[in-house]
């Protein structure tokens, strides 16, 4: 078998002469660090440990970025929030066995929202390997055992020649629709051996596209050209595929109404004559949705809180368009679409006929002033003058990243986002602690852009040690803290089911004092002053701490 060599790279003698004589005092981890700067990497996330020094001792020797954060698991939500907002690749560099595993969690989150995180952990040494319980510090039987239910792919490295093939995989895993963490596994031994191999230059990695298969478009264009009353349900995907101008077009030939999921919020315009909002946990809502004589579903599995907590039962044809191949079908019969979101919306958008529904806008209205007067009729004013008094302060163009709390659940459904890509929450995996570190990540990301955090006082215990990194990098975000003595979700939860509660209430610190105590500014504000306080706190530079004492309550469920 020949090869045509004719289009490889000329060298000239100078790049000749650095391949042939690289650098001396490498290691395996400037392999790592290497093969991240050819791929195009510019941050890295994560925290050092024994077994992974060799890496950390090369980011000394490289233009990366490092954010160290506290705790593994932090660094993996900031790593994913990063993710999120860029659309790169976010390294997240881990130690052995107890860091490993302490950032898993996070890594949930990430596979469960497609954040596109690649975690580089070391191990113990190659000779170690193997389960033969060698008595190694952080030794276990098989690490790999132990994420490989979490993230998309595995990559092991048992040589230093291994590791850009590895990593180049790895990236490419990752940023391969859906977008998901990935792990790449280093033994200790392989990132401190000395290399010669010549120094890593610029890499390829490009993930492949996923393009709709042209008859099922067809198919989907003529169900919805010929649809009496279409609906679309937007998630996530859209979101990551910059999709949101394409769905609109989408929606405004066919004259669709648009729900957004809690995953996909700012994916369609708040106040578009056609916007449902993102109100699902709602029976009016889902019983439109049922009503539909054919449903576009882009982007979403029509998970737990997608389908108003598996209540919805669609009674019209449902398209389904959605990257991740086992989330086809996987809770409604539909025409499963295999494809990236953007180029089915694409594809879908040349191939339907215009609809004309003069009537569509005016049922929308119907059911929002449906949902507004249920809302209206239980009285929590508090609840809404508290989100709309953070709409009021936060900047259309500031990502807010929210923790598991009550005033975020209120966000799923009442808070517009205004842009896509800019409201994050954990609700993928649904774990405390997200808010805060994410927005340790965002920041990192643009950190001329002031980013809110929102967590209630038990998830922000969870979180607490990242002031030290918010102000060690002096990164613009504010911390809003709902102080209401305990886990106020769980506390609704078992009173509603069992009439007490158990384990919900929570001693917790002077939130001010403590922050001040790290060198970060914060202070206490009500309802009444919360707009004012929060927008003072986001115009000033470096991190800041915002807590409200309030005792805030959910509206009441319709799936019950």
């Amino acid at each position: 078998m020949s090869h045509d060599h004719d289009d490889r790279p000329q060298l000239t003698a100078a790049q000749a002469a650095a391949v042939l004589n690289p650098p001396a005092g490498r290691n395996g981890g400037d392999l790592v660090v290497e093969s991240l700067q050819g791929l195009g990497a510019t941050t890295v996330f994560g925290l050092p440990g024994q077994h992974a020094l060799g890496m950390f001792d090369a980011l000394r020797r490289s233009s990366l970025r490092y954010v160290g954060l506290r705790v593994e698991n932090n660094a993996g939500f900031a790593a994913d929030a990063y993710g999120r907002i860029t659309g790169e690749v976010a390294p997240l560099l881990l130690s052995t066995g107890p860091g490993a595993l302490t950032s898993l969690a996070a890594l949930q989150e990430a596979a469960a929202a497609s954040a596109p995180v690649l975690a580089i952990s070391s191990q113990i040494p190659t000779a170690g390997l193997g389960g033969g319980r060698h008595g190694y510090l952080h030794e276990l039987r098989d690490q790999q055992a132990s994420v490989r239910d979490i993230v998309k792919s595995v990559h092991t490295v048992r040589a230093a020649s291994q590791i850009p093939s590895a990593i180049a995989a790895a990236w490419e895993s990752a940023l391969t629709a859906p977008h998901g963490p990935v792990w790449v596994e280093i033994p200790q031994d392989v990132l401190l051996a000395e290399t010669t191999l010549p120094v890593v230059s610029a890499m390829d990695a490009t993930p492949r596209e996923l393009y709709p298969r042209p008859e099922l478009t067809i198919a989907a264009a003529h169900l919805l050209s010929n649809a009496e009353r279409p609906v679309i349900i937007a998630g996530g995907g859209v979101v990551r595929s910059d999709a949101s101008g394409k769905l609109r077009a989408l929606a405004e030939k066919i004259e669709a109404p648009v729900v957004t999921t809690f995953g996909g919020k700012g994916a369609f315009p708040w106040e578009h004559p056609l916007s449902l909002r993102s109100w699902l946990e709602d029976r009016h809502t889902t019983d439109f949705l049922e009503d539909a004589d054919v449903l576009l579903v882009v982007g979403s599995g029509l998970g737990e809180l997608s389908s108003n907590y598996h209540t919805f039962r669609p009674r019209g044809r449902v398209i389904q368009i959605e990257a991740d191949a086992g989330k086809l079908e996987s809770n409604h019969p539909a025409l499963g679409i295999h494809s990236d979101a953007r180029e089915a919306l694409s594809d879908l958008l040349e191939a339907v006929e215009r609809r004309q529904d003069a009537g569509a806008a005016e049922r929308v209205g119907t059911v929002l002033e449906k949902v507004r007067a249920r809302i209206d009729a239980q009285e929590l004013t508090l609840e809404q003058q508290v989100l709309d008094a953070v709409r009021e302060a936060l900047p259309d163009g500031s990502p807010s990243f929210w923790d598991m709390t009550i005033l975020a659940y209120w966000a799923w459904s009442a808070f517009d986002a205004r842009r896509p890509n800019t409201m994050h929450s954990a609700q993928g995996a649904g774990g405390l602690g997200y808010g805060f570190p994410a927005a340790i990540g965002a920041s990192s990301a643009d950190p001329t852009t002031p980013v809110l955090a929102v967590s209630g006082d038990g998830g922000a215990m969870y979180s607490i040690a990242e002031l030290a990194t918010a102000r060690q990098y002096d990164l613009p975000l504010t911390w809003l803290i709902v102080d209401d003595g305990g886990y106020g979700i769980l506390r609704e939860y078992m009173t509603g089911a069992f009439g007490e509660t158990t384990g919900t209430e929570l001693s917790r610190p002077d939130f001010v004092a403590l922050a001040e105590s790290f060198g970060v500014p914060a202070l206490r504000t009500t309802p009444e002053s919360l707009a004012a306080d929060l927008g003072k706190a986001l115009a000033a530079p470096g991190p800041s701490v915002v807590v409200l004492p309030a005792l805030l309550r959910m509206f009441e469920p319709t799936h019950l």
